[in-house]
């Protein structure tokens, strides 16, 4: 029996497809994190739409994701516009998964932070986020299904110098979270978060430079986490492998949290 079993395996079993014939929403899909969470959503049966305020990177971004159009299109957006946003949700149409991950993180201490740069990162980061997805919920709790993950940062919860007001945007963000778990889940939508630590993106590379090795030493990892990494955090919350979870704010930070 064993040798005709060694003789005659059985056949390879196909790819999951977990998110097979839903739409998803990226935000900020067109690079780093949201670009890496589109390519896994992608592989994993998903229609997915991708947003960004540049046409140029849009159309890199569908071309560089797994089997090509027609299984990924851009919609361009500025999210600190809010007609920009409407037009989004009327783009994108009823979406099963909606990805909040776009965000602007201008670094400046306290005392420097210009009022132009504050109200800026509010606006993307914050209300942007939350009338995008005011527009976008109806259609999930009609629906009676759906699943919404907030892209938040560790320093959302940690003290982190010369980061204030991208961390109070960050922290806002986790508050919705939560406040729209227990509005919406009793509907079927579960909303949940997640909390990168420092992650080698372009973004984070133009904003802190050294800075974020310097602070991924003194993770218990000791290491700066891969955009890929942060996006598998990501489609476990988009997907059925979490389906008795919402509210929550999950870590993926190489252990900060830890310390």
């Amino acid at each position: 029996m064993l040798e005709e079993e060694k003789d005659h395996p059985s056949p390879a079993k196909k790819p999951s497809r977990e998110l097979h014939g839903r739409t998803a929403l990226i935000t900020g899909g067109t690079s780093g994190i949201g670009l890496e969470a589109a390519r896994l959503f992608v592989r994993q049966g998903a229609y997915v739409i991708v947003s960004g305020r540049s046409a140029e990177r849009g159309a890199r971004a569908v071309a560089d994701l797994p089997n090509g159009p027609g299984t990924v299109r851009f919609v361009a957006a500025d999210l600190k516009n809010l007609d920009s946003v409407s037009a989004l949700a009327e783009q994108a149409g009823p979406v099963d998964i909606l990805v909040n991950n776009a965000s602007v993180f201008p670094a400046a201490p306290t005392a420097e932070q210009s009022v132009a740069v504050f109200q800026q990162m509010f606006d993307i980061n914050v209300r942007g986020t939350y009338f995008l997805t005011a527009s976008l919920i109806p259609a999930m709790l009609d629906r009676g299904k759906g699943s919404i993950v907030n892209v938040s940062s560790g320093s959302a919860s940690m003290g982190v110098p010369g980061v204030s007001g991208y961390s109070a945007t960050k922290a806002a963000l986790e508050s919705l979270t939560r406040t729209w778990a227990a509005e919406f889940s009793p509907h079927g939508v579960r909303v949940n978060s997640i909390a990168p630590g420092p992650t080698m993106t372009e973004g984070a590379l133009a904003e802190m430079g050294d800075a974020a090795a310097e602070l991924a030493d003194s993770l218990p990892l000791r290491r700066t986490a891969r955009p890929s990494e942060i996006a598998e955090a990501i489609l476990f919350l988009a997907s059925p492998r979490s389906s008795y979870v919402t509210g929550a704010n999950l870590a993926v930070d190489g252990g900060a949290t830890a310390v």
